[in-house]
């Protein structure tokens, strides 16, 4: 979740890592609110804002309890009428009011809380010497915005003990600052006009914080395989490298998914593929962020999934390719201790296709076993969840599938 701490108070997060903090430039009202309801209460407003609000604000109360407000022409001064108003609406949440002056961002007492850079050239970018400024925020305004440049900034502040934000005028520049050589900047202001950006920016920091939960994996034992012909199946080639353990999960019922592991181990039959994921056939579901699923059918170029581990950590992916190919199958049926229903999966009759096992430990002595050397008896992991999607989101209602 992005911090909404005061701009000089450093935050973490669940994981230990410091929080990404968010400040949003604007003057559009329902900018702010949508800020303000999705837990973002720091803002920054241009300086002739700051000067008219003080100047007008004992008027603000009398526009209100009169109705005047909606009399009033002048857009200037209607949107500092609008930010007074909102800002005592929202008193309680600790809103925290920025202005930015000739290159520095004041507080409400004039301190300043951070030094805003201009850099249009590599030049000005290696000419930065943020442990000369006394300000504890550091704001990086690209004027010439690219993406070597916001590696160049991470590189360049990465020993600073300031705090490093970067202006963003869209999600897709944002994301690039917050995960630019994997670490990514402290924080960002966006500035923005446009409340769909807010939605965005939120949307993404969802998928931020689902990544660090842990997910519930459960124990199961296979009760039934059966050779089952021949199919369409799905091969899953990812953006992303997995390690052993990790794999998609892949099930033919939304309530349960098998955790089916990556290509990436040795085999005597295949070169490695650590990219690639064999999931099964077309008709599957595979989980993806959001906590919803799709069916292996529906991914494409770009799609983004979830790679999980043998301990429920997960990671978002991106598909970079779909193979769809007629292959023999198999069936693998499963049962968990604490309920009677089958659980199923089809996957490619292959060697180089695999379930993943449970953690013995913090060492398995098992990662993964093939489903051709699989036996009734054998414990492998699944995801057990809600029956009943709709769209691939999670619905309450009644449902068989078998």
């Amino acid at each position: 979740m992005p911090s909404s701490s005061s701009p000089s108070r450093t935050s973490w997060d669940e994981t230990g890592k410091r929080s990404k903090r968010v400040w949003i430039w604007t003057t559009n009202k329902q900018v702010m609110t949508a800020a303000v309801e999705r837990g973002w209460n720091t803002f920054v407003f241009p300086p002739h804002h700051r000067q008219l609000a003080q100047e007008w604000s004992y008027d603000v109360g009398f526009l209100n309890r009169t109705g005047l407000f909606c009399s009033v022409k002048d857009k200037i001064f209607r949107d500092i009428v609008f930010y007074e108003l909102v800002l005592m609406l929202v008193k309680e949440e600790s809103c925290v009011k920025l202005s930015a002056v000739n290159g520095e961002v004041l507080d409400e007492q004039n301190k300043r809380v951070a030094t805003i850079f201009d850099v249009s050239n590599p030049e000005e970018l290696e000419g930065l010497r943020p442990e000369d400024e006394q300000a504890e925020n550091i704001v990086v305004n690209l004027l010439d915005w690219q993406v070597i440049p916001a590696e160049n900034i991470i590189a360049a502040f990465q020993r600073s003990q300031k705090t490093v934000f970067a202006i963003s005028n869209n999600t897709s520049e944002a994301q690039v600052f917050l995960e630019a050589l994997e670490h990514g900047l402290d924080g960002i202001v966006m500035k923005i006009e446009d409340v769909e950006a807010v939605l965005e920016l939120k949307a993404y920091f969802d998928r931020r914080k689902e990544e660090s939960n842990l997910l519930s994996l459960t124990k199961a034992t296979v009760t039934h395989i059966q050779v089952a012909g021949m199919g369409d199946r799905v091969c899953v080639d990812l953006c992303s490298l997995m390690k052993p353990g990790e794999g998609l999960l892949v099930g033919s019922f939304a309530r349960g998914l098998f955790l089916v592991h990556s290509e990436c181990l040795e085999s005597n039959y295949i070169a490695s593929r650590p990219f690639r994921v064999n999931a099964g056939p077309v008709h599957a579901y595979v989980a993806v962020p959001g906590n919803r699923t799709s069916y292996l059918s529906e991914l494409k170029s770009g799609k983004e999934v979830i790679v999980v581990d043998q301990q429920g950590h997960q990671r978002i992916a991106i598909v970079g390719r779909v193979k769809i190919e007629s292959r023999p199958l198999i069936l693998v049926e499963a049962k968990i201790e604490s309920d009677n229903q089958t659980i199923s999966i089809l996957l490619q009759n292959a060697e180089t296709v695999a379930l993943v096992c449970p953690p013995q430990g913090n060492t398995p002595t098992k990662t993964a076993i093939p489903v051709t050397s699989l036996k009734v008896g054998d414990e492998i992991l699944l995801r057990i969840q809600g029956g009943a999607r709709h769209t691939g989101i999670e619905i309450q209602e009644f449902i068989v599938e078998k």
